[in-house]
């Protein structure tokens, strides 16, 4: 059975249990014609248990784009992000990370190949510091620096040296990073304390709470959402998803 078949059918065996199962359809249905549709459900389902893995798909995706939808302002278009890539890109991508978590630093290699590769994309990005105080630190630091740069040109340097740096990324440490990609040091501390900072890392902490993101890193993609490095191509075949409904346009 083709996935297309199988997705199908997956459809229509949650359709017919739905329908089933509603109090007014089963009013009309006896015991025995209950029983007869029962079994050849059954019988389908084992002969093709595939279907039930397509069916708990189609149930997530559904569930996803709930969850997803009534967030999309805040998560595609808050003012408290940096965007990148295409800013009218066909699909967004929106990634939470922490500057002390090892697998964003790893993650970062894949966010500049679909860049790079992908001029169709919308990149956004979210501080999370979820690692303790001194992941706070570093992502107010980036915060401000967002502050001083809304296009975002010399962001993606300072959030490349970020990742780079092999030790425990801080206040201090962000700062100095910040001071390489040339932004105004002085001012980032002025700003540290501000309204902005407080509002950006609360807005990002509660989309993430709302979706049950509780690691990173963890992606945004169209209207699915999961934690965790993937690698760039499990990456792109979820934005060709969104994109075109299949891992490969």
């Amino acid at each position: 059975m083709t996935s297309m078949r199988r997705a199908l059918a997956a459809g229509a065996v949650l359709t017919v249990l739905a329908l089933l199962f509603l109090p007014a359809r089963a009013q009309t249905i006896s015991p025995a014609q209950r029983g007869e549709i029962e079994k050849i459900i059954k019988d389908y389902l084992l002969t093709n248990p595939e279907v039930l893995q397509d069916a708990y798909n189609i149930l997530e995706k559904r569930q996803h784009r709930a969850a997803v939808e009534p967030l999309t302002a805040a998560l595609w278009n808050s003012t408290h992000q940096i965007t990148l890539g295409n800013p009218k890109g066909d699909v967004t991508l929106v990634e939470f990370f922490d500057y002390n978590c090892p697998h964003c630093k790893d993650a970062v290699g894949d966010m500049l190949d679909l860049l790079k590769s992908d001029p169709k994309l919308r990149i956004v990005l979210k501080e999370y510091p979820v690692l303790g105080k001194q992941s706070v630190e570093a992502a107010k630091v980036a915060v401000a620096a967002r502050m001083q740069d809304p296009s975002g040109a010399k962001y993606l340097e300072f959030h490349r040296k970020m990742f780079a740096h092999r030790g425990i990324n801080d206040q201090a440490q962000a700062l100095a990073t910040a001071k390489e990609a040339g932004y105004d040091t002085a001012r980032l501390e002025k700003d540290l304390d501000g309204p902005e900072i407080k509002a950006t890392l609360q807005e990002n902490f509660e989309l993430a709470d709302a979706l049950g993101l509780g690691g990173t890193p963890a992606y945004v993609v169209g209207y699915d959402y999961f934690a965790g490095r993937v690698g760039a191509q499990a990456l792109r075949e979820k934005i060709n998803d969104a994109r075109c409904g299949k891992a490969s346009c």
